[in-house]
């Protein structure tokens, strides 16, 4: 599969100077795609296609805007067992959790952009003025591997939803999903330049992109770590940023909480996309003197886990995504080894069953305590840390003793006294006993989880600037 061009201003374009990058199947280990490697060159075209589009795609009727989600819509419908196919084959996603989540849930994110942009008012009165929000303008959207397509959507429906124009980087490791909607844009009739997609690395197509003059925002998801860098970049021109980080979410099982229920639903979200899951409950609390019943639990719900052929239906845990990663969670399974931690289940190494691939033992470690690395670095693997708590004050303590706060997850039968607790915890999101998504409520981070927020008309409203109008 040969994927060799960029989408600017309206057209699949070869890139400046021709460089090849391997796309890898992590549940084979083969290349079985190419993508051209992008440079500053390239961000440039784009970034002027986009800065021409705007001037008069920003001046677009609410109708027309309306009209373009919804053939995009349309055409995401049509070819989403493709779509979700394509994440399968890039990054691993077991084919039912690639339909069912990853692909729907970035359809979801068009359909809720045109839902807010149908209702929402750009203007209204105020003192003695009228406050108008207007599209903020040209904006550059990096995005991650972990959910490629759903992150993708998550930035773009709105940005062109409010106005904007947009040069998109998805991530180089998973960029074919991306690609596919590229296509899916172009067949919708959007204006040229209004949507433009340049593949490449961070150091160089990223960077240029939180750099560039003519783009007015950067959104990223992303690293903490490259997540600063992107923030330093930006700061030259001013520009706004949006980030959602990593996370180190802690689940709160209180004592009178359905034990069972809880472990086993807080081994299972721990252990979404393979762990590879920014707002993952990775670090369950439990009372300690549930320490026995919760280990033994907890080993239940691991011998449930179907892992595979990420392609079989049957299989519920593929490959992580990458060699670098396989590496990254072997070395953080060993030092919870070696920190003294209770190998509850799992471990290192590959599973036995299975001769290749990046596949990852799921893995559960007790005893842990909060100053050990694997209760304090995001792994983005199937680990999880269950760290035992005696008062309820020490486990919201422990909760929120992490440079993290994208989400927490309170279980217990008394719905008022968890959501006392859910109040406490320094996050941007909490969910209570299980609470399924809802399309509509913002999802982004406190501390160095980002500073922004995505969905619903919180997201919207990322991609707008506030004007007061007097007299």
């Amino acid at each position: 599969m040969e994927k060799l061009k960029f989408y600017i201003d309206g057209e699949w374009v070869d890139p400046v100077a021709p460089e090849k990058l391997g796309i890898v199947n992590p549940a084979t280990e083969e290349t079985f795609a190419h993508i051209s490697v992008g440079s500053r060159e390239d961000v440039e075209r784009a970034a002027k296609a986009a800065r021409r589009a705007f001037a008069t795609y920003a001046e677009t009727s609410v109708e027309e805007r309306l009209s373009y989600l919804q053939r995009i819509i349309e055409g995401f419908r049509a070819r989403l067992p493709e779509l979700a196919r394509m994440m399968t084959l890039e990054m691993g996603s077991p084919i039912t959790f690639a339909t069912e989540r990853q692909a729907t849930v970035a359809l979801y994110h068009f359909e809720e952009a045109a839902r807010v942009l149908a209702h929402y008012k750009f203007e209204e009165p105020m003192g003695a003025g009228v406050i108008r929000r207007e599209p903020i303008g040209v904006c550059g959207l990096i995005t991650p591997w972990n959910w490629p397509l759903n992150q993708v959507a998550s930035k773009v429906a709105p940005a062109i939803a409010a106005g904007c124009t947009v040069v998109l980087k998805p991530s180089e490791i998973a960029p074919l999903s991306a690609m596919l909607l590229a296509e899916i844009i172009d067949a919708a009739g959007l204006p040229p330049g209004v949507f433009n997609l340049v593949n490449g690395d961070g150091p160089t197509v990223g960077e240029a992109i939180a750099g560039h003059p003519e783009i007015d925002m950067v959104s990223f998801t992303g690293s903490t770590a490259a997540g600063v860098k992107v923030a330093k970049l930006a700061a030259d021109t001013v520009k706004r940023v949006a980030q959602e980080l990593g996370g180190k979410s802690a689940n709160i099982i209180l004592p009178d909480a359905d034990l069972k229920t809880a472990v086993i639903q807080g081994v299972h979200s721990c252990y979404t996309n393979a762990g590879q899951n920014c707002q993952s409950p990775t670090r369950m609390l439990i009372p300690r003197t549930h320490r026995e019943a919760a280990f033994e639990v907890a080993r239940q719900a691991v011998a449930s886990i179907r892992l595979g052929d990420p392609l079989d239906p049957a299989s519920t845990m593929g490959p992580l995504v990458s060699q670098r990663q396989f590496d990254k969670v072997q070395e953080l399974i060993q030092s919870g080894i070696d920190e003294g931690a209770t190998l509850v289940a799992g471990g290192t190494g590959r599973p036995t069953q299975l001769n290749r691939g990046f596949y990852v033992r799921p893995t559960v470690f007790g005893d842990v305590t909060p100053q050990m690395r694997i209760a304090r670095e995001e792994i983005f693997g199937p680990v999880l840390s269950i760290i035992s708590y005696d008062s309820e004050d020490e486990a919201i303590e422990i909760a929120n003793d992490t440079p993290f706060g994208l989400a927490g997850f309170v279980q217990s039968k008394d719905v008022k006294r968890a959501r006392a607790i859910a109040n406490r915890i320094r996050a941007g999101r909490v969910y209570l006993n299980g609470a399924v998504f809802d399309r509509s409520l913002p999802f982004g981070g406190y501390k160095q989880s980002g500073n922004g927020r995505e969905f619903g008309v919180f997201g919207f409203e990322e991609y707008l600037e506030v004007k007061a109008i007097l007299g």
